[in-house]
């Protein structure tokens, strides 16, 4: 039986070309006021998720033979 992707991860996750899960990271949508330039500069770069997490999101997006 195929797995179903989990759409709700597929929307928030990309897969790169070399596999890694990349994301948006938290606390950039409102309230930036009072947030320095530098963190929010900080916060609009990507993020990679490592370990147990990427390990969950790629069976939740389908992928059964990751590496």
């Amino acid at each position: 039986m195929k797995l179903k992707t989990k759409k709700s991860a597929a929307k928030r996750v990309k897969i790169t070309a070399s596999g890694l899960l990349k994301t948006r990271k938290a606390n950039k949508s409102h309230l930036l006021a009072h947030k320095s330039a530098k963190r929010k500069r900080h916060l609009g770069k990507p993020r990679i998720i490592e370990g147990g997490m990427a390990k969950n999101l790629k069976i939740m997006l389908g992928g059964l033979n990751w590496e």
